[in-house]
């Protein structure tokens, strides 16, 4: 684990005694967060990377050992330490079995749940060299590559498991680096179609002379070049799946032979007279709107309607951002494998800055930031944050909402935004002394910006103090 304050999530339902503690901890320069249920903790666990978890046992609704469970799945680099009303050997045993670093029997004295503390950190850190993933991604929350436990992976798994078994076409849209292939094998290896082949073909990547007969194929003297006579995708994916990656980029022409196939399971070669019947299952890809594209007459609106038969819509990384540890720990262990090297953890730290950022990329650029921050490790087990690119390092810290407080008549969201803006603002005058141009540089603002957005927040302030 990386040096420097460590952030704390301590759970516990006796609010007196968590907030004591909470306070105690903090005046000892850790940055702590408090649950009072398993399920806030749950919550609080999927938005943000803590190093460290204190938990009670007995919980109401869901209790500890299903809080420790769930974060060491997400995170094996966090510590958990179990508070026991009971102090019984068979809790102690038990907790420790299942992943805790140590525990603390009630009552006790906030020296002896510190010196705990502090044990445990020290043994983390001695073991650090040596450490191993602790927990492994459960079948559940994968299907052939597609990692996550996210509400809306869960929701969109058990789509492509729906999809799967059925020979309906299927089209896939999503952001560029979304999946959107490996979510197409996943429904041909899962479907009765799975023995035979699942055949690609990114439309967008072969000129548009060239596409129609690597898809149909062609017979010999069919265009200049044509030597023999050959196969195209169409007939290798016979019995199988033929997956058209984007399939926005097809010419008009080409939609409407597409079409043919689609609506009478035959075709020719090029340059050949002879039709030959297919049983093939299509799934197409785009990043493009096809709907804009169908209204704009760039895309066949009858094609357009026999794709979309079964539409899967792929979330970009931005909305699914408690999915990362787990594809960050799918990725160093497939690359670490592929490398040849042994376990590769990820401190929290770096972590953290991982899950801050926006991903324009999405899944693909995450997993070439994996394979980066792995070279740049050097061999070392542990990946910390000076691995990672300088974007992602200079991320903020993730915003925390759930301490927001909302009132039975709802809150004022605009009000709500503009504080926020100015606390961030004082911050930044009161982190330069004044000066509003290194201000607005912390802030990635222009020097102008900010004092506009000043004069709008605190019109008669002089030199904002922090609140």
């Amino acid at each position: 684990m990386s040096e420097g304050q460590k952030h704390l999530l301590i759970v516990d339902d006796e609010n007196a005694l968590r907030e004591a503690i909470a306070e105690r901890l903090a005046d000892h320069g850790f940055i702590v967060e408090q649950a009072a249920s398993g399920e806030q903790a749950l919550q609080r666990l999927a938005d943000f990377a803590f190093d460290i978890l204190i938990t009670d046992l007995r919980l109401p609704g869901i209790d500890g050992r299903k809080v420790i469970d769930a974060a060491l799945e997400r995170y094996p680099e966090i510590i958990p330490i179990v508070i026991t009303g009971y102090g019984t050997v068979k809790d102690a045993v038990e907790a420790i079995k299942q992943g805790a670093a140590d525990f603390i029997t009630k009552p006790f004295q906030f020296d002896a749940l510190l010196h705990v503390l502090r044990s445990a950190l020290e043994q983390r850190r001695l073991k650090s060299e040596n450490a191993y993933l602790r927990s492994q991604l459960e079948a559940r929350y994968r299907i052939d590559g597609l990692v996550g436990q996210s509400r809306v992976m869960r929701d969109l798994l058990q789509l492509l498991e729906t999809v799967a078994a059925t020979s309906s076409t299927v089209l896939i849209t999503g952001e560029t680096g979304t999946g959107k292939e490996l979510a197409a094998r996943a429904i041909h290896h899962n479907s009765p179609r799975r023995a035979n082949r699942f055949v690609a073909i990114n439309c967008s990547a072969i000129p548009e002379t060239l596409l129609e007969a690597e898809l149909f194929g062609h017979v010999r003297g069919a265009f200049t070049g044509a030597v023999g006579t050959r196969q195209g995708r169409l007939e290798q994916a016979h019995k199988g799946t033929l997956f058209l990656d984007e399939i926005g980029t097809m010419s008009p022409g080409l939609q409407a032979k597409l079409l043919r196939v689609l609506q009478e399971r035959e075709f020719e070669r090029v340059g050949d007279s002879h039709t030959i019947k297919i049983d093939v299952r299509v799934i197409a890809a785009t990043h493009s709107d096809l709907a804009r594209m169908v209204a704009e007459g760039t895309f066949r609106e009858d094609l357009f309607y026999r794709l979309n038969v079964i539409p899967v819509q792929l979330p970009p990384l931005r909305e699914r951002r408690e999915d990362i540890p787990l594809l960050v720990q799918h990725f160093l262990q497939k690359l670490a494998a592929e490398a040849g090297r042994g376990a590769v953890t990820i401190s929290q730290d770096a972590l953290r800055r991982l899950m801050a950022h926006t991903w324009p990329g999405n899944i693909r650029q995450l997993e070439n930031a994996c394979e980066r921050a792995l070279a740049f490790s050097q061999g070392r087990s542990q990946i910390d944050v000076h691995d990672l690119t300088a974007d992602i390092q200079n991320q903020p810290a993730p915003v925390d909402s759930s301490d927001v407080w909302f009132p039975d008549d709802g809150l004022d969201f605009e009000r709500y935004i503009e504080g926020v803006e100015l606390s961030l603002i004082r911050r930044s005058l009161e982190r330069t002394q004044g000066n509003k141009r290194q201000a607005a540089k912390l802030l990635n603002l222009k020097r102008t910006t900010l004092i506009e957005k000043l004069k709008r927040l605190e019109p008669h302030a002089a030199l904002p103090k922090l609140p």
